[in-house]
């Protein structure tokens, strides 16, 4: 039997046509001369001057939390919502500047909450950028007593002659992938549903000869942080567009930066994924509900000219990564 996202309760499709929703609204009001370009990006452009865009945005870690919880582990928690931000932020060009946290809980418990915000710190000095403060709510009306959910909001700086937005996609582009750490912070409402819920429930500790390590410890490693690489390399080529796959897979996340009239064909055998995607096909999630939900082991994309594939790759790989050509882009 397989199960869907929609099935295990999250409805992907039906948090798009809310963002549209959003938008209807947002185009309602009077528009500010600041703001550049509309809803439904990585993260939103507001001028400053001339000279200076600077960009935002917000996420959080979603139900990676209670897999955190069933283990007793939040030490890579801060991290993943560092990520989730600031992997955003760069996809327009944009160096991060300051990240604030958000967290909300049960009961202030410091055995829980000063990992985290140990791996908030961490991550945020990893991506230079500056934690320039947060909140933490303590709502006991609102949460049970081990209940916690966190949210973060980054802010990023660009020139407008620097901006990233996907303009300057065409056919023929190619699509050259990061690779991932693992799930990230995508999906886990389905993950637990079929591999830490029911009667064929795994234990959160077992260690199963396709992972060789702990299903906790491939579950929970920490979203990847790609500012580093991406500022360091993304001038070095002419980029067309970026993606950070985050919910709705790979084909999504890139059809978000496309042109209208363009999609992208996806070689999903061009590159090995991470053993813990087989782990969750197996528990029961079809290969079509596979790429919708999950990165499969890519993270974060580039979309430059085929000619430039070879240089760029280069340019990756020098500085220790593994780049995937994976795809291209065509007409629709």
């Amino acid at each position: 039997m397989s199960l869907s996202y929609k099935e295990a309760g999250v409805d992907i499709d039906g948090g798009n046509k809310w963002v549209k929703t959003i938008g209807r609204i947002m185009s309602s009001l009077p528009k500010n001369p600041n703001v550049v370009g509309g809803i439904g990006g990585f993260s939103g452009l507001y001028k400053i001057n001339d000279d200076i865009l600077l960009a935002g945005c917000c996420d959080g870690v979603g139900t990676k939390l209670e897999v955190a919880k069933l283990a007793s582990d939040y030490s890579g928690l801060g991290q993943d919502l560092v990520a989730m931000n600031v992997n955003d932020l760069i996809t327009c060009g944009a160096q991060p500047l300051f990240f604030l946290d958000y967290i909300a809980c049960g009961r202030l418990n410091e055995t829980v909450l000063e990992p985290i915000v140990k791996s908030v710190a961490e991550a945020c000095e990893e991506s230079t950028c500056a934690l320039l403060g947060g909140e933490t709510a303590e709502m006991p009306d609102v949460y049970p007593e081990t209940g916690i959910d966190l949210a973060g909001f980054a802010v990023g700086m660009v020139s407008p002659k620097d901006v990233i937005d996907g303009h300057n996609v065409e056919e023929g582009d190619v699509l050259v992938g990061l690779p991932s750490s693992g799930v990230h912070s995508n999906g886990y409402t389905l993950v637990r549903k079929v591999l830490l819920e029911g009667e064929n429930a795994l234990s959160i500790d077992v260690t199963l000869p396709e992972l060789g390590e702990p299903l906790s410890k491939a579950l929970l490693r920490p979203t990847r942080l790609y500012p580093k690489i991406v500022m360091k390399t993304v001038k070095k080529a002419p980029i067309h567009g970026m993606a950070h796959i985050t919910g709705g897979g790979l084909e999504e996340n890139i059809q978000r930066v496309l042109p209208s009239g363009l999609t992208l064909h996806v070689d999903f055998s061009s590159w090995k994924r991470p053993a813990i995607f087989e782990v969750i096909a197996n528990a029961g999630v079809e290969e079509k509900e596979m790429r919708h939900v999950f990165n499969l082991g890519i993270g974060y994309t580039f979309i430059l000219p085929a000619s430039e594939a070879d240089d760029f790759m280069k340019i990756l790989t020098e500085e220790g990564e593994h780049p995937v050509l994976f795809g291209e882009v065509c007409r629709s």
